[in-house]
Formats: C-alpha cells, sequence, structure tokens
C-alpha cells in the first residue's frame, strides 16, 4: 500500500470572477480524478483517501469520474488501469464508477487499429512508455518509419491484456451529473453540450479555456496543465501534471461543496 501523504485543500477564483454554480444530484457525492499519466503510486493514495471520505460522507450515492489519460509517462501505466478496473470503495452505498477518454487513449486505440501516424503522434508525448509499461522493448527498435512502427504495435497489442483493450474501447467522452459536466480536455463553447464532438471533448484547448461563456453546467476538466487547479465561473481544470510534479488531484463535490483532495 502506497505511504504517499494527502491533504485537503481549497482554491478559489481569481479577483473578479465569480464563484462557479454546479450542484450534485441529491444526496449524491462525485470524486473526480485528474490526468494520473501512469503514476499508480498516486492513484493509490488518492483511492485510500476517497474511500476513508466516501464512508464518512451522508451521500447515499458515491461517484468516482476518472477524468482521463492513464497512459504514458509515470511509471506504470499498465498499473494504473488495472487500478481503475479492480478498487471499488467500501462500505459507503452505492457507488459508480465513470471512466472518460483522454486524447492519450484515443492515440493508443487508432494506433492499435493501424494508425500508425497516431502513434507517431502518440511517442511524441511520451507514448513509448506505455508500450515500456506493458512489457514491450521500444529501445530494440529505433526509428519510427512505417515498418519499426507497426512492429511495435503489433507487439503493443499482443501485450495488452484483453481486459484493457475492452476498457480503453469503453471510455466515454463525457459524463454529467446535475449541474457538472465532467469531460477530458473541454467543450467547445457555443455548442451544446449533447452535441459535442468527441474530438473536441479529448483535444480541445484554447478556444475553451479562454472563453468565459456559459456552458449550461460547470465543466470540470483535466488535459491542460496548471501548478493548482483552475477555478472559474464556467469551469474547474484539475490536471496538476501529477506524472512530474507528484501532486494528482481529486476535485470532491458533495451538493453546493467543493473541496480538493491531493497527493
Amino acid at each position: 500500500m502506497s505511504t504517499l501523504r494527502l491533504r485537503w485543500a481549497d482554491y478559489r477564483p481569481a479577483a473578479g470572477d465569480a464563484r462557479p454554480a454546479g450542484v450534485t444530484p441529491p444526496g449524491t457525492a462525485i470524486y473526480a480524478i485528474g490526468d494520473i499519466h501512469g503514476r499508480a503510486d498516486l492513484l493509490e493514495t488518492i483511492q485510500r483517501g476517497i474511500g476513508i471520505d466516501a464512508r464518512m460522507r451522508r451521500a447515499s450515492r458515491k461517484v468516482i469520474v476518472y477524468l482521463g489519460d492513464y497512459l504514458s509517462r509515470g511509471s506504470d501505466s499498465r498499473r494504473v488501469v488495472e487500478r481503475v478496473l479492480q478498487w471499488r470503495p467500501e462500505d459507503c452505498g452505492e457507488v459508480a464508477i465513470v471512466a472518460l477518454k483522454g486524447n492519450h487513449e484515443d492515440l493508443a486505440l487508432r494506433y492499435l487499429a493501424g494508425e500508425l501516424d497516431a502513434g507517431r503522434h502518440w511517442f511524441d508525448y511520451d507514448g513509448s512508455d506505455a508500450l515500456k509499461h506493458y512489457g514491450v522493448e521500444v529501445d530494440d527498435f529505433p526509428g519510427r518509419d512505417d515498418d519499426t512502427m507497426d512492429a511495435l504495435r503489433l507487439r503493443f497489442a499482443a501485450a495488452l491484456p484483453a481486459s484493457h483493450l475492452t476498457f480503453f474501447r469503453a471510455l466515454k467522452a463525457g459524463h454529467r451529473e446535475g449541474g457538472y459536466y465532467f469531460v477530458h480536455a473541454g467543450i467547445r463553447p457555443g455548442v451544446a453540450l449533447a452535441l459535442q464532438s468527441e474530438h473536441d471533448q479529448m483535444w480541445i484547448r484554447k478556444r475553451f479555456l479562454e472563453s468565459g461563456e456559459e456552458h449550461g453546467a460547470t465543466v470540470i476538466h483535466g488535459h491542460s496543465i496548471s501548478p493548482e487547479p483552475q477555478v472559474r465561473h464556467n469551469r474547474i481544470g484539475i490536471d496538476t501534471g501529477a506524472y512530474a510534479s507528484g501532486v494528482l488531484t481529486c476535485l470532491v463535490l458533495d451538493g453546493s461543496e467543493r473541496t480538493f483532495l491531493q497527493t
């Protein structure tokens, strides 16, 4: 079991910005976990903290939302996926698990399907680390020509457990709970939540981050790294760069209450 410490924190909007207005469904507490990127040690610590907190909350329904980017960087993408698949908090009532798709899972699936350019793009952002975590000897295949990338793809496909591939294929692009909308990267301003494209929800950045529009719900997202959570009137960003900073952030929502659990 991980011995890393946890802390509770409170982050507020910048001066002049309003507090987000989202509220959870009645009787529901939500735990949203930011980008993990192979840091199984941090995930285990956050899960331990969630388990303790969930047992103490009066909410009869607990929802755990993973915002995507389980793979790459860090030290053990495979163990991260195993933890997401297997771990459930105990003795805390009804529990729902929601796993969202990040851009790294998008690239991994496209690469596995034969899109070698997607594999090269993924490798530009440390995707080869994920192959190593699954036991593929990437260093034995220098270069990124088609033959090399296809050989690595076949080895990755052979090393990937069937349960993990099923998990990746089942990942959702977005999820709504009450006044909150959960997504990996963000949403396209001006487009109804029900009409958002999967690509935007995994990849969008600048246009979403710079938007002051109301989106029909407070958007909870990862994807864009910041030293501490970004709290704005229309969104809350919780990618605190765990793979490098050692800080994995979990946003805890209960009614109108918001707080942050961090490693």
